[in-house]
């Protein structure tokens, strides 16, 4: 029965993790096709992906942060890029310790 329960967390956590990544994934995606920013659907993707980008892989001073022409399409795609791969990295990982 533990492992069962072990396993369905497990699950949920990746499930939790993955879904953070795509929007990070996304959120920079509508920056790179500069999108119209006034839509409701593009703000809550744009706002969520503030959210779990936990401001080390943040557009506006994340990891790094690029200068000149194109510099928050750059900026977008660097650092919520590198946010993504790490949701998934940290996804995987507390997937395998909590699964039995």
């Amino acid at each position: 029965m533990a492992a069962k329960v072990r396993t369905k967390v497990a699950q949920l956590l990746w499930l939790a993790c993955a879904f953070c990544a795509l929007l990070l994934a996304v959120g920079a995606l509508l920056v790179a096709l500069d999108a119209n920013q006034k839509n409701d659907l593009v703000d809550f993707v744009m706002e969520s992906a503030d959210t779990v980008d936990l401001g080390v892989f943040s557009r506006k001073g994340g990891i790094k942060q690029f200068r000149g022409e194109g510099a928050d399409v750059k900026n977008a795609l660097f650092n919520w890029g590198l946010g993504a791969i790490a949701w998934l990295v940290v996804g995987r990982i507390l997937d395998r310790i909590i699964k039995p």
